[in-house]
């Protein structure tokens, strides 16, 4: 920036759209606080999930609010997102693959937009406004769900698409094993998933030094079953934010870049 470029002022707000399979939900973000300013929507997931069936979703979601027109928007997506570039598709049709969804969005809405994967956009708001909020260094958000998610952010910047729920550990696929669909479907006690949970965790902690894990996932509402069962030289805490996580953080990330142009 030169010294004759006016400074401008870091947004205050933004709006976060949350695209999964079943519904795509969305809600204008305070980014000061890192909470919902309005009641957010939920739409059914067009079916089957094109880029233009979700595409026109998301501008009736954006359309439903009386929003400034300069508010940029945050969308979390569920893929490897690269550059704004769909890699590929859960829970959504194919034909997103290869597709710019950040574009897709811009055009469907006529805003400033920025598309992010979803575990990332989640795990960014726990470290900047939730269990991680104020921590230095490396923090890894884990969720545990279907699969498991992560999300790596260093010095309060996200390095996004990590995947670890993917590492190949004792000859199988992590989130086959430790992901909380593994503990449902084999009928496992919080002890025996707890086992599986240090093997994964103690992996992960050699690979890459966290100074703070946070685990996420609807499972987290019951850490005190199985995260006191790990013995790892890395704290690990609770997630916080919950249902909200995703449409903050893709708000907060959006505004970020929007500060950043």
């Amino acid at each position: 920036m030169s010294e004759h470029t006016p400074h401008r002022p870091a947004p205050t707000g933004a709006f976060g759209i949350d695209i999964g399979g079943s519904g795509i939900k969305g809600a204008p973000v305070d980014l000061l606080v890192g909470e919902l300013s309005a009641d957010r929507v939920r739409i059914p997931t067009p079916q089957p999930a094109t880029p233009d069936a979700v595409a026109a979703t998301v501008a009736e979601l954006v359309d439903s609010f009386h929003l400034s027109p300069d508010l940029a928007i945050g969308v979390t997506f569920p893929a490897v997102i690269q550059h704004g570039v769909a890699r590929s598709a859960a829970n959504v049709d194919d034909s997103w693959i290869g597709t710019d969804v950040t574009q897709v969005v811009s055009k469907a809405t006529g805003r400033t937009a920025l598309a992010v994967n979803d575990a990332d956009a989640a795990g960014y708001a726990e470290a900047r406004y939730g269990a991680a909020r104020g921590r230095d260094g490396v923090v890894l958000v884990v969720t545990l769900g279907t699969g498991i998610g992560s999300c790596l952010v260093v010095d309060g910047t996200l390095v996004p698409n990590t995947e670890l729920g993917h590492l190949e550990i004792d000859g199988h696929d992590a989130e086959s094993r430790a992901a909380d669909s593994a503990r449902e479907r084999e009928d496992l006690d919080w002890e025996q998933w707890a086992a599986r949970l240090q093997r994964y965790f103690r992996v992960v902690e050699d690979l890459f030094w966290p100074d703070l894990i946070v685990v996420g996932g609807g499972v987290s509402k019951k850490h005190e079953k199985f995260l006191p069962l790990l013995d790892l030289r890395t704290p690990i805490v609770p997630a916080m934010l919950r249902n909200s996580a995703g449409i903050v953080g893709a708000a907060a990330l959006a505004a970020q870049g929007v500060a950043l142009d």
